[in-house]
């Protein structure tokens, strides 16, 4: 069954059960015992084992400690603790009243969020647990719901991530690309003048990322997204009363002080970004050989190392905030304890997350959908629509973009250069784009967990909310792509992209008066 029609399978069990139960966990979980037995041809004995394995293997394998896994799940504790004594100074608070009166709309909020997504593009985990803390008191004082936020996070994170260089999807991109080349011998480009050719042709991360502007000014709230708005708007419910379980939301015991300043919150934030970015910076010169260029800078840093020392020192910053105020304050212990606990729910989503992911690797569901790819017979011009379609299907069955990069790219390259070497850029393009577009809508996708994580909001109400957002700015794409199909011009293409989104939008507002 490996390889076949029948791994796709576990993905379609956890789908299913996530819009029947509306419980991500248990659906995950069930997911992962699918494939599990799939995998060991239903040996019970050997699919418990294939489980814990698959559990172990994310932390310690083979006498080794995984310290990227270990270093995310310490930056995600660490990110609640930090919460919790931002909220324990009064900074938070005081922010949120600094920011009331300068930005008096909701409008306002949505706006600031959307445009620190874009100027925050070094990596997407970055930028979406880091907006998500700034953000957060700005949104909730003009009752934005949580599930608009993460929308807004999510969709200036990957989408901004992959379209700059200067970033750690960038150079894992470029260093793909420069494999593909060397492979097959293009001695006329370069792997970061290829990505940037590739940009133009990304048109569902173009289409995301202004469409996450055009619902902002026209107030576009439809389908799921719509109650949240309209109940936060109605009542101050920024959470759905019935999804309570939300990671980063402190569920009280903390004694929020009345002294609060704006700087309690700013410094520790501006801490943790300034020294990520430097620490982003020092591994990534040292991990790099002969001369470090910004792309290579970024190929080779250490991004969880970094985050880890971001987050603890702004962690110590805030605690000494917290130590020096006077009042009545809450135990040290018992903030710490809050804030972690804070975080649990997306550490547990993310973990059975990345299990069901190496068990869909281990039943190959990749695999399968590759050889559709590979087995058609194919007109040449229509590789970057096709390619776009099962980039998606693949990311979001996987929960992975950066796994589908991984075998897309090479895939693509290989047919373009085999079919018609002008469509190698708008092929590799299509991957990227098909990829950010399926882990929006799925939901084990780890960026997706960490927007939610940032917003504060129930991860599955963000996956259910943005799905509709994600599909229109696919079907803008995937029409554009046809547009390139039949007149071989990036510049048709992305227009037509563009002019299909923004229709779509007015048709929507018109459709929803």
């Amino acid at each position: 069954m490996e390889a076949t029609v029948w791994s796709l399978l576990p993905p379609l069990v956890m789908i299913v059960l996530v819009l029947l139960t509306r419980k991500v966990l248990l659906s995950l979980g069930a997911g992962i015992i699918v494939g599990a037995l799939m995998v060991e041809s239903f040996n019970i004995i050997g699919t418990a084992e294939r489980i814990w394995n698959t559990f172990q293997h994310l932390f310690y394998m083979e006498g080794d400690w995984d310290i990227w896994s270990l270093q995310l799940v310490a930056f995600l504790l660490l990110l609640g603790i930090l919460i919790a004594f931002l909220t324990a100074t009064g900074g938070a608070g005081a922010f949120g009243n600094w920011a009331v009166g300068r930005i008096k709309t909701r409008k306002g909020s949505q706006y600031t969020t959307g445009l620190l997504g874009l100027g925050i593009f070094i990596d997407d985990y970055f930028n979406s647990l880091t907006i998500g803390q700034v953000s957060r008191p700005v949104t909730d004082r003009q009752n934005v719901s949580r599930a608009k936020l993460a929308y807004l996070i999510d969709s200036t994170s990957a989408p901004v991530t992959v379209l700059t260089p200067i970033s750690s999807w960038g150079a894992y991109i470029i260093g793909i690309i420069a494999s593909i080349i060397a492979t097959h011998e293009l001695a006329n480009m370069g792997a970061l003048e290829a990505f940037i050719q590739m940009i133009p042709y990304n048109f569902y991360a173009i289409a995301a990322i202004l469409l996450v502007f055009l619902v902002i000014y026209f107030k576009l709230d439809f389908g799921p997204m719509k109650k949240h708005e309209k109940r936060a708007q109605e009542t101050g419910e920024l959470i759905d009363p019935n999804n309570t379980d939300v990671p980063g939301d402190l569920k009280g015991g903390v004694i929020e002080n009345t002294g609060g300043k704006v700087y309690h919150l700013l410094i520790p934030i501006l801490v943790l970004l300034i020294t990520t970015v430097t620490s982003m910076i020092v591994t990534g010169v040292q991990a790099s050989e002969g001369e470090a260029t910004l792309v290579s800078i970024f190929a080779n840093t250490d991004v969880n190392l970094s985050l880890v020392l971001g987050g603890t020192i702004s962690v110590v910053v805030a605690m000494l905030f917290y130590s020096v105020q006077q009042g009545e304050k809450t135990n040290f212990f018992l903030v710490t304890w809050e804030g972690i606990k804070a975080m649990l729910p997306a550490v547990y989503i993310l973990v059975l997350a990345w299990m069901i992911v190496s068990i869909i690797e281990a039943i190959g569901t990749d695999q399968y959908l590759v050889g559709l790819v590979e087995g058609a017979d194919l007109n040449a011009a229509y590789l970057p629509l096709i390619i776009f379609l099962v980039a998606g299907i693949m990311a979001f069955a996987t929960g992975t973009s950066w796994g589908t990069f991984g075998l897309m790219l090479p895939i693509a390259g290989s047919m373009a250069v085999a079919l018609d070497p002008g469509l190698l850029i708008p092929a590799l393009a299509a991957v990227l784009a098909g990829s950010v577009f399926g882990d929006h809508c799925s939901p084990i996708s780890d960026t997706s967990v960490l927007s939610s994580t940032g917003a504060g909001s129930n991860h599955l109400d963000h996956v259910i909310t943005q799905i509709p957002y994600a599909v229109m700015a696919a079907l803008s794409a995937t029409l554009g792509y046809l547009a390139l199909a039949l007149t071989s011009s990036v510049f048709v293409g992305l227009i037509l992209t563009i002019i299909v989104l923004v229709g779509l939008v007015l048709l929507l507002k018109q459709i929803l008066k």
